[in-house]
C-alpha cells in the first residue's frame, strides 16, 4: 500500500532513472494533457512530497502524480517488456536517452522507460505553481521540511477528533497511511477511535517522533516491518482474528474514515486503550478495556 516510505521508494528510483537524461518520449495518456510534449527537455530530479511525486523537468514545468491505492510507476530499458498491467491502465510514459559511460565501467548508461499505471492524479504545471497542488501538506516525515513541533500542534488543533483519522489527514503530517496509523495507535497503546485530546501527554510527546522513526526505518526496506522481528512484519494491520504479538488476543478491524471514504483499521481490544466502535468487520464489537502491562 503506497505510504510515505513507498513513495519515497518510488522518488529515488525515478531519479536515479531519469533525473539529467533528455527526454526522447513523453506520452501523456490523459485527456486534459494529451497534446503535451516535453521530448528534447532534461529531467532535473523527481523529489518526493509526502504521497505526492514532483518530477521537474527543464523549462519550469513539473510533472504532479499521485500513486493513491493502486498507482504504481516502473521502469524499464529497451530490452525489457511491460509488466505494470495492461495499456488501458497507462497515464503516462517518459523515456530517456542512453547517457554517458557509468563511471568505473565500460558501459554506457542505457536508455530508461518510466511508465506510470493506474495513477489517480497526473498533471503538468509550472515549477513555481507546485504548491497549487502541495500548497497544503503539513511537515513531511521524509522530507527537508520536517518539523515535529509543528506537526504537534497540527494535530492538536482538532482535540475531539479521532486520532486515526487526524493521523491520516494530510494536512497535519504527511506521508502517513492506513497501515501507519494502525501500527502507531497500537505502539501508543490507544485505540485509533482516542479522541487527540485524550492521548495521555507522554504519548503526545512521542508522537511525531515514533512516526517518523517508523518511516525512516522502512523507507530502504523492500518489505515494511514495524516489529522488529523476523517473519512478524506488522503487529496489528491485515492480522484479523490472528493473536496479537504482546498478549495473544484477537486482533480486531473496524471501518473508520472521515465521512467520505472508509478504510479498514485494525487494533488489539486488550492492548489498546480507548473507545472502539459499534461495528467490526465479522466479529461482535469488543469492550472497552485497559492496556494490560505486558510486554
Amino acid at each position: 500500500m503506497p505510504e510515505g516510505d513507498t513513495v519515497w521508494q518510488t522518488a529515488k528510483r525515478l531519479h536515479t532513472a531519469l533525473a539529467g537524461g533528455t527526454l526522447t518520449r513523453s506520452d501523456f495518456r490523459v485527456p486534459k494533457f494529451a497534446t503535451a510534449d516535453l521530448t528534447g527537455r532534461t529531467v532535473l530530479n523527481v523529489t518526493p512530497r509526502g504521497k505526492h511525486l514532483l518530477t521537474r523537468v527543464e523549462g519550469g514545468l513539473t510533472i504532479h502524480s499521485h500513486l493513491g491505492m493502486e498507482g504504481s510507476w516502473k521502469v524499464f530499458t529497451d530490452q525489457q517488456r511491460w509488466t505494470g498491467g495492461p495499456v488501458h491502465q497507462i497515464r503516462v510514459v517518459l523515456t530517456t536517452a542512453p547517457g554517458p559511460d557509468i563511471p568505473g565501467t565500460a558501459d554506457a548508461r542505457p536508455a530508461r522507460t518510466a511508465v506510470g499505471y493506474r495513477l489517480p492524479v497526473l498533471e503538468l504545471l509550472r515549477t513555481i505553481e507546485e504548491d497549487r497542488a502541495v500548497g497544503h501538506l503539513g511537515p513531511d516525515l521524509l522530507g527537508p521540511d520536517w518539523d515535529p513541533d509543528r506537526a504537534l500542534a497540527n494535530l492538536l488543533t482538532g482535540p475531539a477528533r479521532a486520532l486515526g483519522e487526524a493521523l491520516l489527514d494530510q494536512r497535519n503530517l504527511a506521508g502517513i497511511g492506513n497501515v501507519y496509523k494502525s501500527e502507531l495507535c497500537f505502539l501508543l497503546r490507544v485505540t485509533p477511535w482516542l479522541p487527540v485530546g485524550a492521548l495521555p501527554a507522554e504519548h503526545t510527546a512521542q508522537l511525531p517522533l515514533l512516526a517518523k522513526k517508523l518511516l525512516e526505518a522502512n523507507r530502504d526496506r523492500p518489505v515494511r516491518n514495524t516489529t522488529g522481528r523476523r517473519g512478524q512484519d506488522l503487529f496489528v494491520y491485515g492480522r484479523t482474528r490472528r493473536p496479537c504479538l504482546r498478549c495473544a488476543t484477537p486482533i480486531r478491524a473496524a471501518d473508520q474514515g472521515d465521512g467520505s471514504r472508509e478504510r479498514p483499521t485494525y487494533w488489539c481490544p486488550n492492548c489498546q486503550a480507548g473507545p472502539s466502535p459499534s461495528r467490526t468487520r465479522g466479529t461482535a464489537a469488543p469492550r472497552r478495556t485497559q492496556p494490560r502491562t505486558t510486554n
